[in-house]
């Protein structure tokens, strides 16, 4: 098998989350019902491969890697490593702790809650952000296209009021600074993009008060609360598992988890460490709640209970965002609008009345 057949493989395996949680499904059960791991991947491999008919189809290649994996003497997590994305890594880490059939039932709890997550994200922002687009192109292409044929008939001498007047200082930016506007509409867009998940510190907290960084807020602390609560469920420590989630954060994340260790080395639970870093993360009520829970027994149940509630309440908060926000952007593209309609008239008022 060339190297060409595995990073295709890889590739596909990575990108189709849904087959790949059926497989981990899949694996979880098999090991449930008293497979070996190896039989358990062998078996998905026959699958996969259509008896062997199709050995070359992207799903069954990866089993067949993770068995000469696991035959090199490698454990799970790493004859997995690179195959799947960090975050699953890390938790299927977790069940070499414990149990690899509760990792993997984790696993998939997990990423489909994560990608419920992402689907509300994109829905809060791809369409506003679309809506924002339309109305900085309405703006240009009546400014250069629409204006100036008008202004044309009137003549130089034509002294315009109203939102015709408006419609004519829009013009004569629009023609001289047209590539001003997209510079800055595209910059904004990147140093919002870049900012989401690098940015940190106590100014950061107050910017996740509003859109964007609020919506990348709530995704971000609905994956790290799951993914916490199957770590701890497998057995892992609250330290360790803060530290191995961590060590595999982008920027943002990572400066909350670290300030949060330091609290809890100090002697704080997990709740109350939260609450001394100032970040609101994830929120008041959550970390409240966090507090209590942290000294009572079963606190492993309860962690599992509070971020699937939390699941479900973010997706319906994403969702409420969302609304807001599209309403917006609705209104703000039917304002510019009836602006050039009622421009245009005046316009067109004002040129009959100086030619009569």
């Amino acid at each position: 098998m060339n190297k060409l057949e595995l990073l295709y493989a890889k590739m596909v395996f990575k990108l189709n989350t849904e087959k790949r949680m059926a497989t981990a499904r899949k694996l979880a059960s098999l090991l449930r019902n008293d497979f070996t791991l190896m039989d358990a991947l062998n078996r998905l491999e026959m699958i996969e491969s259509k008896n062997g008919k199709k050995p070359n189809e992207p799903f069954a290649i990866v089993m067949r890697e993770w068995q000469k994996n696991l035959e090199r003497g490698m454990s799970f997590s790493d004859a997995t490593r690179g195959w799947v994305p960090p975050e699953e890594t890390l938790l299927v880490t977790s069940g070499n702790l414990s149990d690899l059939v509760v990792a993997l039932e984790n696993v998939s709890r997990v990423v489909e809650g994560t990608e419920r997550m992402k689907r509300a994200m994109s829905s809060a922002i791809i369409y506003p952000l679309f809506l924002l687009a339309l109305t900085f192109g309405i703006i240009i292409l009546v400014g250069i296209y629409l204006v100036p044929p008008l202004a044309e008939i009137a003549g130089d001498n034509m002294v315009w009021t109203g939102m015709a007047a408006s419609l004519i200082w829009l013009s004569e930016f629009s023609i001289k600074y047209w590539f001003l506007f997209l510079f800055i509409f595209v910059f904004a867009i990147a140093v919002v993009w870049v900012s989401l998940p690098n940015w940190s510190g106590k100014l950061r907290a107050k910017f996740d008060n509003f859109p964007p960084w609020n919506v990348y807020k709530i995704q971000m602390s609905v994956g790290w609360l799951m993914s916490l609560s199957s770590m701890v469920a497998a057995g892992i420590t609250i330290p360790d598992a803060l530290r191995m989630l961590a060590d595999n954060s982008n920027n943002y994340l990572r400066s909350i988890l670290e300030e949060t260790l330091h609290y809890i080395a100090n002697g704080d639970n997990l709740g109350n460490a939260l609450n001394n870093t100032g970040r609101d993360f994830p929120n008041k009520e959550l970390i409240g709640d966090l507090a209590i829970y942290a000294d009572m027994n079963g606190f492993d149940q309860n962690l599992s209970r509070i971020a699937n509630d939390y699941l479900e309440e973010s997706v319906r908060k994403m969702e409420s965002i969302s609304n807001v926000l599209n309403s917006v952007g609705i209104l703000l593209v039917s304002t510019i609008i009836a602006w050039v309609v009622f421009g245009t008239f005046q316009m067109q008022d004002q040129i009959t009345a100086a030619l009569s």
